[in-house]
């Protein structure tokens, strides 16, 4: 099958006529227009006389509900709706899958058949290519092109940056793609990714969206369950209502087994609430009634951290880990305060020396640290 992709953006092109947001500010009028993708010059998605996506009006920012599912059409296509969204099967067995809007069909009869190309909103949900992939649908060879591209991303090379991680790609207005000679994007990802940021910069969404359109994800989430406080019980209900259905949720301080513990994916979030267990753990925490005993505990906290070092250097797993900036500030007042300052700072340096890829994030926008 040929695919030409006419226009790439959202329904109202990117930029949106009349935006005054930035995203669209810096670009050119008509830089992308409205999604329009036609297959074999005979076959258009999305269908214009599909209608709106259930239960009334298209919601904003999201195109016509793909084409209702039918049999054979004149060219020898068949296009069904299925729950992954509109999937094309040409004459020639080329299989494409349309991932715009709502997915609201069933399983189709071909519900494992591996896809040669993916039209997908990646912008939207890059977590629907993580469980494609699962499920085996999307394999290293299927060709991954986002649509629907509009004001969403603050700019294309924020995009190009984000694709760059789920092995996908943008191409310009006007792309023709063929099923039979497709190249997928190749994926050279980092092993060890270590992001840091002060209090709400952005740095924990990062890390989930660096690993988004996995297949396998394992989340160690290092914090204390919260028990009865509320503020602390709604921060962990909101990190776990962002994160993709089928990751798994491991809570645990026992960083080193993770990390020796084979190959896998790995979000570790965050390093911060890791070493103040640690403290907790080796009672560190200064104690004026007891100055003489206080070195052999903060000995142990030591020890801990270089196991975890060692740890991270030998690891076969992929692994973003989250930790926490905090050398930016005002000096603490307590002691406590210091003593967890500087081992922090300490350990953070340790594992970006050990690590591919680190970087700062600052207000949500992202500083690679260079070596």
């Amino acid at each position: 099958m040929k695919i030409r992709l006419e226009g790439t953006a959202g329904p109202e092109g990117w930029p949106v006529p009349g935006c005054p947001c930035a995203s669209c500010g810096r670009l050119a009028p008509g830089h992308r227009r409205p999604v329009s993708v036609v297959v074999d010059d005979g076959v258009r998605l999305p269908d214009p006389a599909a209608g709106p996506a259930r239960g009334g009006a298209a919601p904003a920012g999201a195109p016509g509900r793909p084409p209702r599912p039918r049999g054979p059409l004149p060219g020898g296509h068949v296009i069904r709706h299925t729950a992954d969204g509109c999937e094309v099967t040409g004459p020639d067995g080329g299989r494409l899958l349309y991932a715009v809007g709502p997915a609201t069909g069933s399983p189709g009869p071909d519900a494992g058949a591996p896809l040669d190309v993916v039209l997908m909103d990646l912008p939207d949900r890059p977590e629907r290519l993580g469980d494609l992939r699962r499920r085996g649908r999307v394999t290293p060879a299927t060709r991954i092109i986002a649509l629907h591209l509009d004001h969403r991303v603050p700019a294309e090379s924020e995009l190009a940056r984000r694709l760059g991680f789920w092995g996908a790609a943008a191409v310009p207005d006007g792309t023709v793609v063929d099923t039979a000679s497709a190249q997928a994007v190749l994926r050279a990802q980092p092993r060890r990714t270590l992001l840091l940021g002060g209090s709400r910069s952005g740095k924990s969404e990062e890390a989930e969206l660096r690993l988004a359109a996995e297949s396998e994800v394992t989340y160690v989430a290092t914090g204390p369950s919260g028990g009865d406080d509320p503020a602390w019980l709604a921060r962990v209900r909101a990190h776990r209502e962002r994160r993709p259905a089928h990751w798994r949720t491991m809570e645990t301080t026992d960083l080193v087994t993770v990390l020796s513990g084979g190959r896998g994916t790995f979000l570790v979030d965050g390093l911060g609430t890791w070493l103040a267990a640690v403290f907790d753990e080796c009672a560190a925490w200064p104690d004026d009634a007891r100055p003489d005993d206080h070195r052999p505990a903060l000995d142990l906290v030591a020890e801990r951290c270089d196991a975890l070092v060692a740890a991270w250097r030998g690891t076969r797993a992929r692994v973003v880990a989250v930790s926490d900036e905090v050398g930016l500030g005002v000096i603490p007042a307590t002691p406590a305060g210091r003593l967890f300052r500087d081992a922090l700072g300490r350990l953070n340096q340790a594992l970006a020396r050990e690590s591919e890829d680190a970087a700062l994030v600052v207000a949500g926008r992202v500083v690679p640290l260079p070596l």
